[in-house]
C-alpha cells in the first residue's frame, strides 16, 4: 500500500509559541511526529511547514520538509499547497497527521490509509472510537460523529450524541446505547479532493460547529470512518500537555 503522510505544522500558536519546535527528549516536537508516522510504513512522509526554522530543523534530523505559504486558514490549505509541490494527484493517498501528536499510533494511520484506498465511495477517511466517560461525551471540545451501517459520517458535532428520546427529562447520568464515538483529528485524502477542498465554499453547519469536516459532508461527499479499541496519546495544545508528553517520552527512555 502506497500512502504519503503529509504533516502542516505552523510556527504561530496562541498557547503555545514555536510549538513545531518544542524540545521533546532533544528532538523538536514536529519531528517526533514524522519519526512516529514513518513507523506506519508510509511511502514517505513530508512536513508542510510555514517557516524556514521548521524546515531547517527537520532538514537536520533527516526528515523531509517543504515550505508552504502563511496565508492559510486552515491545515487543509497548507496540505493541498504541499500536494502541489509534490506533484501528488488523483487517486494518490495522502494522510493528515497533526504537527502536535508526537504520540501518534502508527497503526492508526495505516489504518486510516487502507480504509480509504478499499473505499471507492469516499473521498476521505478518519477515525474515532468508542467514549467510555461521562465527561467526554457532554464536552463540547471532544468532538463526535455519527456513522451510517456502512461506516461513513453521518454528522460530525460537539454536542453530546446520540442523545436518546428521554434525556432531557432525565438529565446526562449515563452514556447511551450504542456507545458515542469520539472523534480523532487524523485523515485521509484523494489527493485530487485535497487540492479541490480549499475550493469548496464554508458550510453554515461548519462554521456554525467550527469543524471543517463538515464542508465535505455539506458539499455531498463521504468520509469513511476507521472505529479503533481506543484512542491515541495525548496531543499536545498548552505548555501542560507539553510538560506531560515530556515526562511520557523520558519514561519510555528511561525503561529501555
Amino acid at each position: 500500500m502506497n500512502f504519503t503522510v503529509l504533516i502542516p505544522a505552523r510556527l504561530a500558536s496562541t498557547r503555545l509559541p514555536d510549538k513545531p519546535l518544542a524540545d521533546i527528549g532533544g528532538k523538536p516536537m514536529v519531528v517526533r511526529v514524522a519519526e512516529r508516522a514513518a513507523l506506519s510504513g508510509a511511502t514517505r512522509v513530508v512536513v508542510g511547514a510555514d517557516d524556514e526554522r521548521i524546515v531547517r530543523a527537520c532538514a537536520a534530523h533527516g526528515v523531509a520538509a517543504v515550505l508552504t505559504g502563511r496565508h492559510h486558514a486552515s491545515g487543509s490549505d497548507r496540505l493541498a499547497e504541499a500536494c502541489e509541490l509534490l506533484g501528488l494527484q488523483g487517486d494518490d493517498t495522502v494522510v493528515n497527521v497533526q504537527g502536535d501528536e508526537p504520540l501518534i499510533d502508527p497503526e492508526l494511520v495505516r489504518r486510516c490509509a487502507g480504509l480509504l484506498a478499499k473505499r471507492s465511495d469516499c473521498v476521505m477517511s478518519t477515525a474515532a472510537h468508542p467514549i467510555t466517560e461521562l465527561a467526554d461525551f457532554v464536552n463540547p471540545n471532544v468532538v463526535k460523529v455519527v456513522l451510517d451501517a456502512a461506516g461513513r459520517a453521518l454528522y460530525f458535532t460537539r454536542a453530546p450524541v446520540p442523545w436518546w428520546r428521554d434525556g432531557f427529562q432525565a438529565g446526562v447520568r449515563a452514556l447511551p446505547v450504542p456507545a458515542p464515538l469520539r472523534h480523532l483529528g487524523l485523515y485521509g485524502y484523494r489527493a485530487a479532493f485535497l487540492r479541490r477542498f480549499p475550493t469548496l465554499p464554508p458550510a453554515p453547519l461548519e462554521q456554525c460547529e467550527a469543524l471543517e469536516q463538515l464542508r465535505v459532508l455539506w458539499h455531498g461527499e463521504r468520509i469513511a470512518v476507521h472505529v479503533a479499541p481506543h484512542g491515541t496519546g495525548p496531543g499536545v495544545d498548552t505548555p501542560e500537555d507539553l510538560a506531560r508528553v515530556r515526562a511520557l517520552f523520558a519514561a519510555a527512555a528511561a525503561s529501555v
